[in-house]
This record gives structure tokens, sequence and C-alpha cells, in this order.
């Protein structure tokens, strides 16, 4: 969550032109890919000049990495209050599902770069620091995914999900989900309650087919 500019007392500065930063590149990012992008082209989009820029951060790739760690922070801020509860593992697993597709829609750049990095693991372009760097990153990614492995096999054993892999499920599930990065494009005025409303539908047409035949949700 960018920082509150209520008041101004009590907000840091710096953070806030850290934010701005950061919402400015992950556009870049989005529309040009990590390569193509400049600092300049992000100082542009900001009104600033590149040593705003390198104030904050040291090269073009450690402001890359800080985009994708906080499009992971703000994603699994979103989902993991959702992955407890009373509620039994199908109904967390929407819950969760419903917040993870909210944050797509609502930090789609972000949710580009995350993948982009995903997908920067395996160049041969990058030094040993980058690489050691994207892995870590790549890593939490990966914990991230946990959740929901963890949900579906809570599912599966309280009989609200049926018996599948609980890594193919999740797997395929997410797959779905980010693949939604295909077709969705914000609109202006699109409020964030149509947005939730969105994911809650897209959500209805996936869990179906992880639904426990003659359960309750069936």
């Amino acid at each position: 969550m960018s920082p509150s500019t209520d008041d101004a007392d009590t907000v840091d500065p710096r953070a806030v032109a850290r934010v701005r930063i950061l919402d400015a590149a992950a556009v870049a990012f989005m529309r040009q890919g990590f390569r193509s992008t400049t600092i300049d082209d992000i100082a542009a989009d900001l009104g600033a000049t590149k040593g705003l820029i390198y104030y904050h951060f040291r090269s073009k790739f450690d402001l890359f990495l800080a985009v994708y760690e906080e499009g992971m922070r703000r994603v699994r801020d979103r989902v993991q209050p959702h992955t407890e509860g009373s509620e039994d593992g199908r109904e967390r697993l929407v819950a969760m599902s419903v917040a993870h597709l909210h944050n797509l829609m609502s930090d789609l750049a972000y949710h580009h770069v995350v993948h982009q990095g995903v997908r920067a693991k395996d160049s041969v372009e990058l030094k040993i620091r980058q690489r050691d760097a994207l892995d870590a990153l790549n890593e939490h990614r990966r914990g991230y995914e946990q959740l929901f492995r963890d949900v579906v096999a809570d599912g599966i054993a309280d009989g609200s999900l049926r018996a599948v892999d609980p890594s193919l499920a999740a797997r395929t599930l997410l797959s779905s989900l980010n693949g939604v990065d295909l077709w969705f494009r914000n609109v202006e005025g699109q409020s964030d309650a149509e947005l939730a409303d969105l994911a809650t539908q897209v959500v209805g047409l996936l869990i179906g087919g992880l639904e426990a035949r003659g359960g309750r949700h069936g």
C-alpha cells in the first residue's frame, strides 16, 4: 500500500518518492519490457530527473528487483489473511483466488514485472549478484504458491475439494488466474467494487473443477 499523504507531518517524503518511482517503473517495464526500458523513460514518466531515481536505486536492475519485491508484497498482503479461518478449504481457496485476481487487476503493471522476473531467471546476461537476487525473489514467489497448495490440501482433507494433487491443482489454478492478464485491461473510471465483482465471477468459473462432487458446494 502506498504511504498515506493525509498527514504531511507523519509521512516520510523519501518513502513517498520511492513508491512513485516504483509505480512509474512498473508501468514502464510492463509497457516496454526490462531490456528496452531506460532510466530516462522512467524519469520522463515521473516528470523528474534521473538523479531522483539514482538517489533511491543504484541501477536499473536494482529498481526492477524492488518493483518485483513490491509486487509480491502487495499480493501476499491481500491473499494471506484468507489462508486461515473457520471456513472450509474450498471457501478459503475461493477467497484467496479472488484476492489474488483483484490484486492482479488493481496492480496489473506489478503483476507483469513479477512474470518478467520469473522468465528472466535463466538469462545468460545476468551477473552472479543479479542472478542470486532474482533467485531469492523467485523463492519468495514459490513460498506464496505454497499458501495455495496448503489450502487445497486442507480442502481435500475436509471433503470440500476433490482428491487431486495439491501441487498440480495450485499451479493450474494460479496459471489460470494469472492468464487473465492476457485480456484484462484497466478501464478509466472502473471502480474497485467492479474489479472485485469481476474477480469473483472469474474465480467462480475456475474453482468449479476442484469442487468435491456431491458436496454442499456442488
